[in-house]
């Protein structure tokens, strides 16, 4: 089976898109992709790379950098920055807390707790990881997916 993705033979400029979109249709842009809603902007622009230490504009902004519609320089700049203001923030820390029917305080609490890892917990990945190992070195199956 050959799987086609058309948009992947078309050419794609973001610059040229977003300012389509604004003349045609009125779009206004959220500020950051993904930010049209209010969890996703939280989670996010503060969640993710407070808590986990993992921004997402990384990973955009690297296709921008790639497709040479902008350069590495601009979007050093860019993560320099905070995703989004601190007075946002707060609104939101509150907003999600409350859809998720708990205080802003216990929210907190959750953003500060510990880490936990897989490796933290009682599992399988040892025994896992010598089945997979044996399958490669008996030459049963194929490396891949699970085994």
């Amino acid at each position: 089976m050959k799987v086609l993705k058309p948009l992947n033979f078309m050419p794609y400029t973001k610059k040229i898109a977003t300012d389509l979109l604004e003349k045609e249709y009125g779009w206004k842009s959220y500020g950051q992709k993904h930010f049209e809603s209010r969890f996703t902007r939280f989670y996010e622009g503060y969640w993710l790379p407070t808590r986990f230490n993992f921004d997402v504009r990384r990973n955009q902004l690297s296709s921008l950098i790639l497709t040479n519609q902008m350069t590495r320089e601009e979007a050093l700049e860019i993560l320099s920055k905070p995703a989004y203001d601190s007075e946002t923030i707060k609104q939101d820390f509150e907003f999600i807390a409350s859809k998720l029917g708990i205080s802003a305080d216990e929210l907190d609490h959750y953003h500060k707790m510990d880490l936990k890892f897989y490796w933290d917990y009682k599992n399988d990945h040892k025994r896992l990881k010598f089945i997979e190992k044996m399958i490669t070195l008996l030459n049963l199956g194929r490396r891949g997916g699970a085994f």
